[in-house]
């Protein structure tokens, strides 16, 4: 009698071992920690995995990127994002970490702007602009997602018009997807019934040492542009494409970030350091770097290549003390941003690059985080 009860226990305990294994996950993620409601609508932890053992998980809230694993130069898997281990964490925190930013990443200035004649206003969360699409903007937004194989993970949303003051019905579709050399490709599609702008960027915050909690001052950053974008006291594009020869902003070069972020610079003292829009030389080409990070302590680099026109280079300047995954503590200048876009205020700059989008067009933007290990 025994055995024909202790059958179906050793079996519904195989299974239970069989699903645990398959639920481990390398960044030490629990999935069901990600499983709850925002918005009347669920939310959800995805994983991408390419074939060498890179993992990237993704959070259906705001598009985030949770974490991402890749080897150091010892073969050690290594998160190199900052984020929390929890979707109530995400839900509670005022933060982007990680997010798919919209309908307008960065600036707008006093969160207004003119399109054909018509006054938009925006909502205005940051020293009166426009930041990020404001504070109900995409990154706390819940995305329709659909997983068709491992490397990849589909994210839609129908950006209703009037949404944060913006025109049009914008139907955005965002793809993550993972490749055999360790990349993740990010591609943004969108299309609109009316009107509009946009401009849609991630805001991951890297650091590429392997040390939780440290800083990332003693990284390396190169970005291919021979100009910036200069901002006044409100971090608004004056217009002017500044020459960063003769200047700390010149980072053609591997820099180390902290040997030139406190340089007593009036754009520096302006942003606190380095948080400013490069115009990069690739012009569009993705095939062309655009810019690299080195962490010499890791051996981990970070290649990024786009078809933007600009990069905002972010590092980490109003961190403090914030806990994050697994109860690390970041720091002030704990991480660093390489947010792919086109001008901020562009709206408001004639000069700039548009980022406007009519009926029957096809915005597409794409975003290559390559990462790499220097020996």
């Amino acid at each position: 009698m025994k055995k024909h009860w202790m059958l179906p226990l050793l079996a519904i305990c195989l299974l239970l071992s069989c699903k645990d294994k398959e639920e481990k996950l390398i960044s030490g993620l629990e999935k069901e920690k990600f499983v709850s409601e925002a918005g009347g609508k669920q939310t959800a932890l995805y994983v991408l995995e390419n074939d060498n053992g890179m993992e990237v998980c993704i959070t259906n809230y705001g598009g985030r990127i949770v974490s991402v694993m890749v080897p150091d130069r010892n073969g050690k898997m290594t998160d190199v994002v900052l984020g929390y281990d929890n979707i109530a964490a995400y839900t509670a925190s005022n933060g982007n970490f990680g997010a798919l930013i919209g309908r307008y990443g960065n600036r707008i200035a006093n969160g207004l702007f003119t399109l054909h004649g018509v006054e938009y206003q925006l909502p205005r969360n940051n020293n009166g602009n426009c930041l990020h699409g404001g504070p109900e903007g995409y990154h706390v937004q819940v995305w329709d997602a659909v997983q068709p194989d491992k490397k990849t993970l589909e994210l839609t949303r129908l950006s209703k018009d009037g949404e944060a003051g913006f025109p049009g019905n914008l139907y955005v579709k965002v793809t993550y997807s993972v490749t055999d050399d360790n990349a993740l490709d990010i591609r943004y599609d969108a299309s609109s019934d009316k009107p509009t702008v946009v401009n849609l960027t991630n805001h991951s915050y890297f650091n590429l040492s392997g040390i939780t909690g440290s800083q990332i001052l003693d990284h390396q950053i190169m970005i291919n542009a021979d100009r910036f974008t200069p901002v006044n006291e409100l971090l608004i594009p004056t217009s002017e494409l500044a020459p960063v020869e003769g200047t700390p902003m010149d980072l053609r070069r591997l820099t180390v970030i902290g040997a030139k972020i406190d340089d007593p610079f009036e754009q520096l003292v302006i942003g606190r350091g380095f948080d400013h829009n490069w115009v990069l030389n690739s012009g569009g080409d993705i095939t062309q770097l655009a810019c690299k990070a080195i962490s010499t302590v890791s051996g981990i680099g970070l290649e990024v290549y786009t078809n933007e026109p600009g990069i905002q280079f972010y590092c980490g300047n109003f961190m403090s003390n914030e806990k994050g995954k697994f109860d690390a503590i970041y720091p002030h200048r704990g991480a660093f941003c390489l947010e792919t876009q086109h001008y901020p205020d562009s709206p408001n700059q004639p000069d700039f690059p548009t980022t406007e989008l009519h009926p029957g067009e096809k915005y597409m933007s794409r975003c290559i985080y390559k990462f790499t290990v220097e020996k």
